[in-house]
């Protein structure tokens, strides 16, 4: 009876997956909270506008090519993997999504305007739900990364950008959904590698690799907000164009690592 009840006395521990979902119930609710949050009015005045060859703001143009580059890498190396295998249909997304993201971040540097901008928004919003269904499928349950979950993440994210682009055609543009997209994987991605949550699978990405992606993404981030100040300086690069060098050496940095975890699959693949 003495040890039955310091059985049932003793505290339950709260699983460690639990904080992930509180932290996106708080960034949820901070937004929510927050009001409209609308894009800034000189948004598409870019430091670089120089044009080369005929091709207008060149520099901004021609530093998506990265993205590209990378994306096809990933996919001709993943194009093996069996399709059972854990995530890898998350980061085949993810992979398709920076090819996308080369052609539209493209288009819309080639004339900035809103709309050309939903173009630019969508992959990148894609490219966010397919990282984070990659990460909690390796990190939380396999489920997160297969197609069934995959879809409805797709769905939202772009739900996100066609409401701020319904928002800002109504003249109230409301960016929140598309921040919490944005934002969500780098929020629960170090939450995640900080409660050192065990993989659910043995092709899982180290952990070394997601820091250096957040550590690129943080950097594209000061870039982008310093893109007047960082022309003024160097002349010859802004830093916008820095951001797009910098988030796509992360994506080559995170890829790169997911194509060596996935090598014993994808010889497994190779030789079905």
């Amino acid at each position: 009876m003495r040890a039955f009840t310091s059985l049932s006395a003793r505290p339950r521990r709260w699983p460690r997956t639990a904080w992930l979902a509180l932290a996106a119930f708080v960034l949820a609710a901070l937004l929510l909270m927050h009001g409209p949050i609308g894009q800034w009015a000189d948004y598409h005045a870019f430091a670089d506008d120089r044009a080369w060859a005929g091709l207008p703001n060149a520099a901004n143009v021609l530093s998506n090519l990265p993205f590209l580059l990378v994306g096809g890498w990933a996919l001709w190396r993943l194009r093996r993997a069996p399709a059972a295998s854990p995530s890898v249909g998350a980061w085949r997304v993810f992979a398709s999504a920076l090819v996308l993201t080369a052609l539209g971040s493209s288009v819309y540097h080639w004339a900035p305007s809103n709309a050309s901008l939903v173009g630019d928004r969508l992959p990148i919003a894609w490219a966010c739900a397919a990282l984070l269904s990659a990460f909690l499928g390796e990190r939380v349950a396999t489920h997160w990364g297969r197609l069934h979950t995959l879809v409805p993440t797709l769905a939202i994210s772009t739900l996100a950008v066609v409401f701020w682009w319904l928002t800002e055609r109504a003249g109230v543009g409301d960016l929140r959904l598309y921040l919490f997209v944005q934002f969500l994987p780098m929020l629960l991605v170090p939450l995640g590698l900080a409660l050192r949550l065990p993989a659910t699978t043995p092709a899982a990405t180290p952990a070394a690799a997601w820091w250096a992606v957040l550590a690129c993404y943080a950097a594209a981030k000061l870039l982008e907000l310093a893109d007047q100040g960082i022309y003024a300086v160097l002349g010859g690069l802004s830093g916008h164009s820095l951001k797009h060098l910098a988030a796509a050496a992360g994506a080559a940095w995170l890829l790169r690592a997911v194509v060596r975890a996935q090598a014993p699959l994808l010889s497994s693949g190779s030789r079905r």
